[in-house]
Formats: structure tokens, sequence, C-alpha cells
């Protein structure tokens, strides 16, 4: 076991490293010997868990599809509510998800590597089908559309939001955009029980620590095999 939890946090490493390089000066820029600098390991451990750059790109695109953090709640649209503020506050002070997001939008990246919308949609989607079933979206609501619609959007706010000036931070203005969608999503009388809130982001981000603890402290993070 110990040595399986030494390759697990080697893995991490390796990819956090990576991750913060790719953030810093984009993927074609980034070579492997910056990446070795940067994580302190060998080649030869770099490439038993990566085979290549693009394996390492792959693999943190995978890791930036994640619910960590993000606590069971007694109505399931909040959980959703919450994965996707708590995803906007730790976006801009974690690499892994900014460099992922970097590489999404960059459309070479996206040429050879693909985005992991489709993930993400497909987890917001069955976030909604639970709340549906449970009474809390409306019965006309498209889960899947209405998911996608909400990636497109949060990748929308957020590109936009880097460009403005520094008053403008990305959770509150996606709270603003759950504020302006949530009436057309949820029924009517769960929607007063929703919080939306940047404040409700930073206190998820807070609680972070002994969420994980609670959880074994796992250092895979996200959907990633």
């Amino acid at each position: 076991m110990a040595q399986q939890e030494r390759a697990i946090r080697t893995r991490r490493i390796i990819l956090e490293a990576a991750a913060a390089i790719f953030d810093e000066r984009g993927y074609e820029s980034t070579t492997i010997a910056e990446i070795l600098e940067r994580a302190d390991v060998t080649k030869g451990a770099l490439y038993f868990h990566f085979p290549s750059k693009g394996d390492l790109a792959r693999g943190v695109l995978a890791a930036a599809v994640t619910t960590d953090g993000v606590r069971p709640q007694a109505i399931k649209l909040q959980e959703l509510i919450d994965i996707v503020l708590l995803l906007a506050y730790r976006l801009p002070r974690e690499p892994m998800l900014s460099a992922a997001l970097r590489m999404a939008v960059d459309l070479p990246s996206r040429r050879q590597f693909g985005t992991r919308w489709q993930d993400w949609t497909e987890l917001l989607t069955e976030f909604l089908k639970e709340a549906k079933e449970r009474g809390e979206v409306r019965p006309d609501v498209d889960e899947e559309q209405t998911a996608r619609m909400l990636v497109c959007c949060w990748t929308g706010v957020q590109v936009v939001t880097e460009g403005l000036p520094a008053s403008y931070d990305l959770p509150s203005e996606i709270a603003s955009l759950f504020r302006l969608i949530l009436p057309t999503i949820a029924d009517p009388d769960i929607l007063p029980w929703l919080e939306v809130s940047a404040e409700r982001a930073a206190d998820l981000h807070n609680d972070m620590p002994a969420w994980r603890a609670e959880m074994g402290d796992s250092d895979v993070v996200g959907l990633a095999p």
C-alpha cells in the first residue's frame, strides 16, 4: 500500500508541475526538461506515469473534471450549484484547473487533445436528473440541454471576466449567472432555499481541507482514472 501511495503522489507531483508550466507558457512551449526540473523527479519516473507530453496534457484535462470539496446537501440542486461555484473560486488559484481551461479554449490544443466539456455536461446532467426526480427542477427542463448551456455559459463568463478589471471576480460573476438562470430551472418552492453567492464559494473552498481529511485525503482528484 505504501508503494502504491508513493506512486500516486509521484504521479500527482508530475501532473501539477506540468499543469503549472502549461498554464504559464502554454502546451507547445513547455518542454519535458522543464517539467522534470519543476517536479524534481527522474525521467524514468515521469515516463512510467506519462509516456509522452501529450499524455500529460490529457491527464491535466481529465483531472480538471472534479467535484472535490463539494459536500452532500439536502437539496441536490444546491450540490450542482456548489460544484460550479467552487470551480469558479478554485480556477484562478489552481494551475491544474486554469491550465485545463487554457488548453480547452486554445484551438491547436483543442484540435490535438479535445476537451472535457462533454464530461462536464454529463456530470451536471446526472445532478439535474436526480434533482428533477426529487421535485427540485421544473418538469419542462431538459436536463442535458440545460447542463450543456451551463457549461457553455460558465466558460464564456470565465473568458470574459479574465479580461475585465480586477473588481470583477469569477465567483461573483458565476453567482450572477445562476441568479439569472435558476428561476428557469428550479421549482418555485425550492428557489428561495438555494444559496448562490461568491461568499459560499469561498466557504466551500475553506472547508476543503477538512472535507478531504474525512474522505481519506486522496491525492487523485476529479474523474480521472
